[in-house]
């Protein structure tokens, strides 16, 4: 699968999250569908990381998103989506550990179908992650389709951090 790229259309697939609930402190409760086809109509930023919690993912991707949430909405954008391919409860934990409260929507591409149909799969095997993970990306999507693409080659995060993307709106 060559890689999406600009112009080109968000797939139909559907991811799973947990509805932020502050109630739920530590649990997640029934894990519900995120269809990409909902993102119809709406300006929605997309940014993956190969795994939650990790270093680079956990203290810099994430949080740049969270601390920038009002320039993102300033600038039109209507939801932030940070995906991963771990399960929905993972994602869940993840968000509530980084306070993100219903800010950032924290998806689940456990099938790795969004990566796989976008070619933002990565073979992680070598460091013991798997053979299935997201690469370190940031995307915007108009109406579906994609404005901005930013894919990180090396470690760190330079062109799918908040700065680029906003950068780019």
């Amino acid at each position: 699968m060559m890689q999406i790229q600009v112009g080109d259309t968000l797939p139909t697939v559907t991811l799973k999250y947990c509805v932020y609930d502050p109630a739920l402190a530590n649990a997640c409760g029934v894990p519900v569908n995120l269809d990409v086809s909902s993102f119809k109509g709406k300006k929605v930023v997309i940014f993956g990381v190969p795994g939650a919690f990790t270093p680079t993912c956990n203290n810099q991707h994430l949080p740049e998103f969270y601390q920038k949430y009002d320039e993102f909405v300033k600038k039109g954008v209507d939801q932030i989506v940070c995906l991963s391919t771990g399960d929905p409860f993972v994602m869940d934990a993840w968000g509530k550990w980084t306070k993100t409260s219903d800010k950032i929507i924290m998806a689940a591409d456990g099938n790795g179908e969004f990566v796989k149909a976008t070619g933002l799969d990565q073979d992680l095997t070598k460091v013991g992650f798997g053979n299935l993970r997201s690469k370190r990306f940031a995307l915007v999507a108009d109406d579906l389709k994609v404005t901005y693409i930013g894919v990180e080659t090396g470690p760190g995060v330079s062109v799918s951090g908040a700065d680029a993307v906003l950068a780019a709106l």
